[in-house]
């Protein structure tokens, strides 16, 4: 039987819920910011008011003193690293991770963020410990920003809610990575991403897809009331460690995605049900058999590894 056509392999959960929630309000040219605050570099309320908070864009300032701390103890970020950051804003967070001994390059669609910038971290920036970089990260080809390679740097941004699908996609899936990505988003989704059996909980194609990669962990909550104006719901920091491709070294990439896809297809329905859409049933029973996988089990209550397993056996007989 054919394999259907191989959709976006990443976190098309949210993707799909972004969609819904954002088509009308989104279509923008300019980049969304959220912004962050911390000590000793606590942004001047006169900074923010340079930049007003635009419902249109979806942006929430991060007011908190200590949130860029903890994010910045979840990537481990330390001396020498490089720190690519996502939407700097007022550059409060981008301190924070300077004074860590870090180099970042701050990806910034925003001029007026740009003008704070410049004038606030001008010797950083004359110290070439601060790269500013004025570009559109949702238009952005990840091979060509300056100072970054893949595997050569760590990866620390606060970011939209409504980007978070795409820039998950963008630094897992595509062809630099980061070795550690700090993410602050929506808690629904960090928490989502970051399920597990071993806790008893359900695994998602979003967990599985996150898992494919790296090694992903919840940090911490941060409640609505940290940001002005407050979001409607709390958001969490995500941590994702030992980033690699290694998992697609024998792998098709696509294929495993592909069936991935098949198996949560239908979350009501069992794994092999799914899979018997696109693969012979019988071929199927004979593998969960190999693999010693009961015939009702559903995709959310198989780890990575054995999902894995799963797609070396299924690639040998798909047609």
């Amino acid at each position: 039987m054919a394999v259907a056509q191989a959709t976006k392999p990443l976190f098309s959960l949210i993707k799909r819920r972004e969609r819904r929630e954002n088509a009308a309000k989104h279509s923008f040219a300019a980049f969304s910011l959220v912004f962050t605050a911390t000590l000793p570099y606590a942004t001047p309320m006169n900074e923010f008011s340079k930049l007003p908070a635009k419902k249109s864009l979806g942006q929430h300032f991060l007011t908190s003193p200590v949130v860029p701390g903890w994010m910045c103890n979840a990537a481990e970020v330390a001396a020498g690293d490089i720190v690519l950051e996502i939407g700097p804003g007022t550059g409060v967070l981008t301190k924070e991770i300077l004074a860590r001994g870090a180099t970042v390059v701050a990806l910034e669609a925003d001029s007026r963020a740009i003008e704070i910038l410049n004038a606030t971290c001008a010797a950083e920036i004359t110290a070439k410990k601060l790269h500013i970089i004025h570009s559109d990260v949702r238009t952005l080809d990840t091979t060509t920003i300056p100072h970054i390679s893949d595997h050569n740097f760590k990866l620390v941004a606060n970011i939209p809610y409504y980007l978070s699908g795409l820039l998950f996609r963008m630094f897992l899936e595509g062809p630099v990575q980061p070795t550690t990505l700090v993410y602050l988003v929506q808690k629904e989704v960090a928490k989502r991403a970051t399920s597990s059996l071993l806790r008893n909980e359900k695994e998602s194609l979003l967990s599985m897809s996150v898992k494919a990669y790296g090694a992903p962990k919840y940090v911490k909550t941060v409640s609505r009331g940290h940001f002005t104006p407050p979001p409607k719901v709390d958001s969490g920091i995500i941590a994702i460690t030992n980033i690699n491709r290694d998992a697609f070294s024998t792998l098709s990439e696509p294929f495993f995605f592909t069936l991935l896809h098949l198996g949560f297809g239908q979350k009501r329905k069992q794994l092999l049900g799914n899979l018997a859409q696109s693969f012979d049933r019988k071929h199927l029973q004979e593998i969960f058999k190999d693999l010693q996988l009961p015939e009702t089990i559903r995709a959310e209550d198989m780890s990575i590894a054995t999902w894995l397993q799963l797609a070396h056996k299924v690639v040998s007989i798909r047609s």
